[in-house]
């Protein structure tokens, strides 16, 4: 849904990256609110007592589940519903929480006539699809009435949104590259910067850099100098000589910065990047001029 405020000023940007504790307030209570009408039953069951069927879920069997897949929770509240205990985690140890709820939980309903007046409950049936869904759905709310830069997909997994310039770019970008190790580079580098784990997005650069470095060994030539030329002259085309000579002055910036920056190796006297949003930067820079470059030559 949206709200007034989206429809009167625009959605709020999603470029936050910590997830705040308003938000992780609103994270708490959904899940919350899911172990106490059930939803988690199919994966955890609390059967009843004549064995009829499930009928809630089993908190202590779904919290020993939930600390070993997310140890970094921390809960002393042994009282229900325990999950008010957990005090704000680390971001990515809220993305996995996320993750392991999408992947346990289930729409519960009571069953037609499964009403037992012994024990005054009733016997629950479950729609793994339907739950999902609605999880998802109050999730990626949560996600951008808090302006964060995630989303969590269909299949369960969250991803990060990429930088604004860059998202539009990223989500049409099908490489059509005719040499499979090229491809695969990439496709590895653009499902890395997306993950959620700053370290990971700092591995998507290695991916990309190679990519580069094979992408300037398939054009045409006697020797790695030469094949780059052609892909250049490739790109810019026979009436674009100044454009030629900008990408000659791109392409030899972006391989210095391949060398002297920690990204593919780890030699000595090679920099570390400092912060994320200089990853952000030179995923940008580079991952542009390869897809424009395919994009021409079809290589």
């Amino acid at each position: 849904m949206t709200y007034f405020s989206d429809r009167e000023n625009g959605e709020k940007p999603r470029e936050n990256e910590e997830v705040n504790e308003q938000a992780w307030e609103g994270i708490r209570s959904e899940i919350a609110a899911r172990v106490a009408n059930g939803s988690f039953g199919k994966s955890f069951p609390e059967n009843c007592p004549d064995d009829r069927g499930v009928t809630r879920s089993n908190e202590a069997d779904l919290k020993g589940a939930m600390l070993s897949r997310v140890p970094n929770l921390s809960n002393d509240n042994d009282l229900s519903p325990w999950i008010y205990g957990f005090a704000k985690p680390q971001t990515v140890d809220i993305l996995d929480l996320i993750e392991f709820c999408w992947k346990h939980i289930a729409h519960a309903q009571p069953k037609p006539g499964g009403y037992h007046p012994f024990f005054d409950h009733d016997h629950l049936q479950f729609d793994v699809e339907e739950g999902q869904k609605k999880f998802r759905e109050k999730i990626n709310e949560i996600f951008s009435r808090n302006g964060l830069a995630y989303e969590l997909k269909e299949n369960g997994q969250i991803e990060r949104l990429a930088p604004p310039v860059l998202r539009e770019l990223l989500a049409s970008a099908q490489f059509q590259a005719q040499d499979e190790e090229l491809k695969e580079l990439l496709e590895t580098a653009q499902s890395k910067f997306l993950t959620p784990r700053p370290e990971t997005r700092r591995e998507s650069l290695g991916h990309l850099w190679a990519a580069w470095e094979r992408l300037k060994t398939l054009g045409e030539g006697s020797d790695k100098q030469k094949k780059t030329a052609d892909i250049l002259d490739r790109a810019s085309g026979k009436d674009s000589p100044k454009f030629r000579e900008a990408l000659e002055q791109e392409a030899k910036g972006l391989t210095w910065i391949g060398n002297k920056l920690m990204i593919r190796h780890s030699e000595v006297g090679q920099e570390p990047l400092a912060k994320d949003e200089h990853v952000d930067y030179l995923f940008h820079r580079l991952f542009s001029l390869i897809w424009m470059i395919l994009k021409i030559t079809e290589i």
